[in-house]
């Protein structure tokens, strides 16, 4: 026979389980929202871009930036972003105030935890111009945007609200060492890079 407690007992495990279930669909739900708007279409040195993906960067449960990935055709892994030729463009929109020297560390650390050392070690000069680059702004502030464009033969220029930040530096190499930093196997953030990679 089921008792008044029991009754009380099954309702309370249903209506946690259900409360759970409903509070997994909405950080779900909100870690695929992107607040920013991203354009469809894009063109680097005037070859047409398409947006391959787009995602937000959280740390804990705070919004860092808005990402999107453009390039010349669609792709939904990392080996076939990489193999693409062509142009690439990421764009990004700051959510909140970022250290600029926080914001290149950390790109080194992604550098460093989805390439091999030796081919770190190979592009040192790149990657510190890329520190010099994000240190050189003491914050970026929500709202602000920012860059990286790849152009093959020449290289990747970075970009914050819009200016070039000097020449193009390094290679193609390089390039897709930065590109792993979000869609590696050490990614900055696994639901960006899922969103990044149309996934």
């Amino acid at each position: 026979m089921t008792t008044p407690t029991h009754h009380h007992l099954r309702a309370s495990v249903l209506t946690l389980a259900l409360w759970s279930a409903i509070g997994t669909v909405a950080v779900q739900a909100h870690a695929a929202t992107v607040s920013s708007n991203f354009e469809a279409k894009a063109a680097v040195q005037g070859v047409p871009l398409q947006l391959n993906g787009a995602g937000t960067r959280y740390k804990a449960i705070f919004r860092l930036y808005d990402m999107a990935l453009y390039t010349s055709a669609k792709g939904n892994t990392p080996e076939a972003i990489i193999a693409m030729p062509g142009p690439k463009r990421l764009s990004f929109v700051a959510l909140r105030d970022l250290p600029g020297t926080d914001l290149g560390i950390a790109f080194i650390k992604g550098l460093t935890n989805n390439s091999p050392a030796d081919q770190v070690q190979k592009h040192a000069a790149s990657s510190t111009r890329l520190i010099e680059i994000f240190s050189g702004k003491p914050k970026l502030t929500a709202g602000d945007t920012f860059a990286m464009e790849f152009v093959p033969g020449k290289g990747t220029t970075f970009y914050i609200q819009g200016q070039a930040q000097g020449a193009p530096i390094g290679d193609a190499e390089f390039f897709d060492m930065v590109l792993k930093i979000w869609i590696g196997p050490v990614p900055a953030d696994f639901k960006l890079k899922d969103a990044l990679l149309g996934l």
